[in-house]
């Protein structure tokens, strides 16, 4: 194998967002495309990035799995706005074989998601393997923490996960296990289980009004949360439209 230029790379781990990638779904080849080659003016890959992207995403935690590798011809000036660049980028075959088998451990300054080739060869090399898929336990037996639910929403050994908890409607219990409150939510309607949970995993109050005012005193709060299925039911089902938003608590129980 050739070796690689470390002067003329960069390395790009991408998050799921909402304007963005937004789950696994997303990650399909023309999408990751689309949104790779779109990048704001004056961001962080500077007036002239490297040839060759390496394109990561993150896997849970600090993990990054490789996606893929572009080449970039250069900016297309004639697609320039106010806000944003457009990149011909297009896919190379370098480190074909290692695409989503490489993980590396992102550098603690996450929020820096552009490295140059130098710093990024530091990163420790988690594994090179296929990802371990983690089997669905059936919907009677989910109990996840906080910690654990972003996992499932993000990491891609949890794919049967997603697919379970977004084919279903339901009703799910968050149990907070410092104070001993429980709160009961209900997801119906496009977004099933799986919609309402990501937005808990994300921001660990999902827009419920309680668990915001929690957050508000402890923005760690959600470590304390535990969340499991009561009772799921399919999409034909006749539901009376709630705000999914909106999880009930109930007084703390010794049960």
């Amino acid at each position: 194998m050739t070796a690689l230029d470390l002067s003329d790379i960069a390395i790009i781990r991408h998050t799921y967002t909402d304007n963005g990638l937004r789950s696994p779904s997303d990650l399909t080849a023309e999408k990751v495309l689309d949104y790779t080659r779109t990048q704001g003016i004056n961001n962080k890959l500077g007036k002239t990035p490297q040839h060759l992207w390496l394109i990561f995403m993150a896997d849970g935690g600090r993990r990054s799995r490789l996606l893929t590798v572009y080449e970039n011809y250069g900016e297309l000036l004639n697609e320039r706005s106010e806000t944003h660049r457009y990149f011909d980028l297009r896919p190379s075959n370098a480190l074909a074989s290692l695409n989503r088998r490489l993980v590396v451990e992102w550098s603690r300054d996450a929020v820096n998601w552009v490295k140059s080739g130098a710093s990024a060869s530091a990163f420790p090399v988690v594994e090179i393997a296929d990802p371990e898929v983690v089997p669905f336990p059936g919907f009677d037996r989910v109990l996840i923490t906080h910690a654990e639910l972003r996992d499932v929403v993000e990491d891609s050994r949890y794919s049967a996960w997603r697919t379970a908890l977004g084919a279903v409607q339901g009703i799910y219990l968050i149990a907070d296990t410092n104070t001993g409150q429980l709160y009961v939510g209900k997801a119906d309607g496009d977004e099933r289980i799986l919609g309402r949970w990501i937005a808990y995993a994300r921001d660990g109050h999902g827009g419920n009004i309680a668990l915001r005012d929690l957050a508000g005193l402890d923005s760690t709060h959600s470590r304390h949360f535990l969340f499991s299925i009561l009772r799921v039911f399919g999409p034909s089902v006749p539901t009376k439209r709630s705000r999914t938003s909106s999880a009930h608590s109930l007084p703390a129980s010794t049960a």
